[in-house]
């Protein structure tokens, strides 16, 4: 995928050596119970302002990254999640009810290219200019967030 050449940026290695990243002011935000999605970004920010050069590009993609990443593992323990309560509806259904472990592995096989086609375009906004490895980063980032924060909502539903 396209995205991935992201990883492969000469400066990326400069914004991991000392890079400062926690994900504290992201759960601090939801400990406020507010809008869920206010919270997206906040440690990746804080990371580039505690970060050496972290509001230089590569400083940017690394704590951007960094988030991403975050969230990226969120969005596949609520997908196990989603997937364990699915097949547990599944058992218990009716013979002509649809099945929801389907539906779930559809609509995730469906939103990967969605996430990457739409980040692409945003990158192609740049020209080939250096923000634009930044801006498809945070792209990734904020939308395997509220993936994960819908996959999150959908398991406490039940």
């Amino acid at each position: 995928m396209k995205w991935m050449a992201l990883m492969l940026l000469p400066g990326a290695a400069f914004a991991q050596d000392g890079m400062v990243f926690s994900p504290q002011a992201t759960e601090a935000c939801f400990a406020e119970e507010g809008y869920a999605e206010d919270c997206i970004g906040l440690s990746a920010n804080q990371c580039m302002t505690d970060t050496f050069g972290g509001e230089s590009t590569a400083g940017m993609g690394g704590c951007l990254d960094a988030e991403w990443q975050y969230w990226d593992n969120r969005l596949n323990a609520a997908y196990g999640e989603a997937m364990a309560q699915a097949k547990s509806m599944d058992a218990d259904k009716m013979e002509f009810a649809p099945s929801q472990t389907e539906a779930l592995q559809a609509m995730q096989r469906l939103w990967i290219p969605y996430r990457d086609g739409q980040c692409d375009y945003v990158r192609s906004q740049w020209g080939g200019g250096t923000g634009g490895g930044p801006a498809s980063l945070e792209c990734l980032m904020t939308l395997t967030a509220r993936q994960a924060l819908f996959l999150e909502s959908a398991t406490q539903e039940y």
